[in-house]
C-alpha cells in the first residue's frame, strides 16, 4: 500500500501560479481530485507523477521525494488528459513499448495482460490513429497499468467515453482501489466523482478547497447561499412574502429584467416555501431558475467558506 503526501506545494509558471500553497494526502483507495477546467488539477497531477518539480514544498511517496527519483516511478502508473501519442503504432506494440521501458522480465505477456484488463485485445493489432476517443482512454490505461503499479494517476479518464465503457472502467476502479491500490482520478463533473470516490479533494484557481468524505462536500455545496431567478404575475407581492421567512436573505427587483433575485440561505425550506407562497396568494410563476449554479461558482464558495 502506498500514500502520496503534498506538503504546501506551489507550481508557477512565469507569473501565473498554477497550484497554490496546496496540502493534502491520498491514501489507498479511490480518491476524486474534484475542480472547474483550469483549476490546475493536471499540474497536481503531473507534480504526483514526477513529470513537473514543485516550485516550492515537496511531494511524496511513502515518505521519498518524486521528482528524479526513477525508482518511484516504478510504482506509479499515470493515464495522462492529452492525446499525445504515437499513432504509427498499433494498440499492442503502445503497450509493449511501455513494458519494454520498465524493463519488465516477460514484457509480451505484461502487455497481453493489461490489454485484456481493459477490454481491447480486439483491437490490440490495429493502429491508433483508427481509435475512437474512448479506446485512446483505454489503451493509455493499459499502458499504465502494464506494469502493475501501486499508485494509479488519472486526468479526466472518461472523456470521450460511451456509457458502456464508462461503467467497465469505473469498475476495474472500483476493483483496484479494493485490492488496496492508491487511485486518483480528476473530473469536473460532479456525477463522475460521486458514482466512484468515498473521498475527495476539491481545488479551485489552483487552491485547496475541501476535502473529505463525498457527504460532507456535497452537504457544504448544498448548504451554501443560492441564487434564484424568478420571473411570476405578481413579483412584488411574491418578494414580500418571501422575505419574511428566513429562508431568504435578501430580495432583489430587478426592473430591467422584470423578475426578482432572491438569495436563499436555506435551500431545502425555500424550495419548498416558493410553491407554498406562490399558491397560498394566487400567484403564477413563470419562470424559476438558478443563477449561480455554475461548477466555477460553487467551487468559489467553498473556497470562501
Amino acid at each position: 500500500m502506498s500514500t502520496l503526501t503534498i506538503d504546501n506545494v506551489s507550481r508557477w509558471f512565469g507569473n501565473v501560479v498554477a497550484v497554490n500553497d496546496v496540502t493534502m494526502t491520498i491514501s489507498p483507495g479511490v480518491t476524486g481530485l474534484l475542480g472547474p477546467n483550469g483549476a490546475g488539477k493536471s499540474t497536481l497531477i503531473n507534480m504526483m507523477a514526477g513529470f513537473l518539480a514543485p516550485s516550492t514544498g515537496s511531494v511524496t511517496l511513502d515518505g521519498t521525494t518524486i521528482w528524479r527519483n526513477e525508482q518511484s516511478y516504478r510504482h506509479i502508473g499515470i493515464v495522462p488528459e492529452r492525446e499525445s501519442m504515437y499513432d504509427f503504432l498499433t494498440g499492442q506494440e503502445f503497450v509493449l513499448a511501455n513494458a519494454e521501458l520498465h524493463g519488465l522480465a516477460k514484457p509480451r505477456a505484461a502487455a497481453q495482460r493489461a490489454l485484456a484488463t481493459v477490454e481491447m485485445e480486439y483491437a490490440a493489432s490495429r493502429k491508433i490513429s483508427t481509435y475512437s476517443k474512448g479506446m485512446r482512454q483505454r489503451v493509455k490505461m493499459a499502458s499504465a497499468l502494464v506494469h502493475e503499479p501501486s499508485v494509479l494517476l488519472l486526468d479526466e479518464p472518461f472523456n470521450g467515453m460511451d456509457p458502456r465503457q464508462r461503467m467497465q472502467l469505473m469498475d476495474l476502479l472500483r476493483q483496484m482501489g479494493a485490492e488496496g491500490r492508491t487511485v486518483l482520478f480528476s473530473s469536473h463533473i460532479l456525477e463522475e466523482v460521486e458514482q466512484l470516490a468515498a473521498h475527495i479533494e476539491v481545488i479551485v484557481a489552483g487552491r485547496h478547497a475541501a476535502s473529505g468524505d463525498f457527504r460532507k462536500i456535497r452537504r457544504l455545496m448544498t448548504d451554501r447561499p443560492h441564487r434564484y431567478l424568478v420571473r411570476s404575475s405578481d413579483d412584488r407581492t411574491l418578494a414580500a412574502a418571501l422575505i419574511a421567512d428566513a429562508s431568504t436573505a435578501g430580495i432583489e427587483v430587478d426592473t430591467a429584467e422584470g423578475a426578482l433575485r432572491i438569495q436563499a440561505i436555506d435551500f431545502n425550506r425555500f424550495t419548498t416555501l416558493l410553491p407554498r407562497v406562490a399558491r397560498e396568494h394566487g400567484i403564477t410563476l413563470l419562470t424559476v431558475s438558478p443563477s449561480d449554479e455554475s461548477l466555477e461558482s460553487v467551487f468559489s464558495y467553498l473556497v470562501a467558506a
